[in-house]
């Protein structure tokens, strides 16, 4: 976000429905790993509030704008949003407002590696890695490559900033093109 003019990020964790209203699956887990824990028309508004007003919204989020130019307003200029979940794809909706669509995936050890180093609130239940967390990760990238969708998969055994720099580079190479 710093390094991109007039950038503002929206973040699909934001828009998780509280725990009262999170169901519990036939494999005995609350399904947080579900489109249905998200309100998703309230994202999807607040990306459009977006694309309506990137101005106020960056305003309205204590973004401050860049003047890259003299000549221009902050309304003239380019703005960039970006919207980062893990469910994003699987949400056809949105699809028609994203220009350039990435998806880090790794491999099931590491990411169990990974999952097991965090630190939630509430900690994972014994079982929940293996019994619902890989397969619906499993279930839903199934359904995003099956959308066919343009979407750029990155490797996420790459450091943060061989991966930063991969994507970067890429939307510098597309707004020049732009120009």
């Amino acid at each position: 976000m710093k390094s991109l003019p007039n950038c503002c990020v929206v973040h699909q964790d934001d828009f998780f429905k509280k725990p009262g209203q999170i169901e519990v699956g036939e494999d005995g887990f609350k399904q947080w790993d579900v489109i249905a824990a998200l309100d998703m028309e309230a994202m999807t508004n607040t990306i459009k509030g977006w694309v309506e007003n990137p101005v106020k919204f960056a305003r309205t989020h204590g973004v401050t704008l860049s003047n890259t130019s003299n000549m221009t307003g902050p309304e003239e200029q380019l703005h960039i949003l970006i919207v980062e979940g893990f469910l994003l794809y699987n949400y056809l909706p949105l699809m028609d407002v994203f220009n350039k669509c990435y998806y880090i995936t790794i491999p099931y050890q590491e990411c169990k590696s990974r999952r097991s180093m965090r630190q939630y609130t509430i900690p994972d239940l014994p079982g929940l890695f293996d019994g619902h967390v890989w397969p619906m990760y499993l279930k839903h990238r199934r359904e995003m490559e099956d959308n066919n969708l343009p979407i750029e998969y990155l490797d996420g055994l790459r450091t943060k900033e061989e991966i930063y720099t991969q994507v970067y580079e890429d939307i510098q190479n597309t707004l020049l093109n732009r120009l």
